[in-house]
């Protein structure tokens, strides 16, 4: 019994400073580049400058952004991302014009999953969000020299990542690569019409996405 208790007290005082060098928390600087699509409209539009438009689109760009995560056990991660893809406004059709300077922002909470054991120099990770995607506000020019002004608009969005993160052996500092996909939801058109015996016909809907693959790294940090 005694020699149990004695090594059941070193137990307990060798797992303290382990239990004390766990990391709780990360945190990542991004950098990398955004490709990106818009939404095309049913019919084009005749503009002023007799060119017909059934486009309009986010150019890819440069993107940068910052995330956080708490680490709940040895894997699982759950936090916030923020990103911001520096582009332009696009319309394209039987003509592409560059109508000016666009921001997109994206802001989402998000759940991950951290592959293998914490202490690994390289982990493989996952992670999964929901939020939303804001566009900013573009000034342009119109055909006859006036000024122009779209007005910004936030949409709900998704966001989905995979890439490695790598840290040496005992170093608080390393970095990170990945590839992230964030779908966001512009609007819906007329898909047809479903009938059911029990509820009737109604017209179905057509979901309409604008999407941004993002291809990024940049450093990490835990804590």
């Amino acid at each position: 019994m005694k020699r149990t208790a004695v090594m059941v007290a070193l137990a307990t005082l060798l797992g303290v400073p382990a239990m004390a060098q766990e990391h709780k928390a990360v945190v990542d600087v991004l950098f990398g580049y955004s490709f990106a699509d818009g939404v095309q409209t049913d019919q084009a539009i005749l503009a002023q400058d007799g060119n017909l438009y059934n486009r309009i689109d986010p150019k890819d760009s440069f993107k940068w952004g910052i995330g956080g995560g708490a680490l709940i056990g040895p894997n699982l991660e759950v936090g916030f991302k923020f990103g911001q893809a520096l582009s332009k406004l696009e319309v394209g059709g039987t003509k592409t014009v560059d109508v000016g300077d666009l921001t997109v922002n994206n802001y989402h909470g998000y759940i991950g999953y951290n592959f293998g054991d914490p202490e690994m120099p390289a982990r493989l990770y996952f992670f999964g969000g929901l939020g939303a995607t804001q566009y900013g506000q573009v000034d342009y020019t119109r055909i006859n020299g006036a000024p122009g002004t779209t007005s910004s608009d936030t949409q709900f969005s998704t966001t989905w990542g995979i890439g490695l993160k790598f840290f040496p052996s005992g170093k608080k500092v390393g970095g990170s690569f990945g590839i992230q996909w964030t779908p966001t939801y512009i609007k819906s058109t007329a898909g047809g019409t479903w009938c059911d015996p029990y509820w009737g016909c109604y017209v179905t809907g057509n979901p309409h996405y604008s999407n941004a693959w993002d291809l990024n790294g940049g450093i990490a940090f835990r804590f």
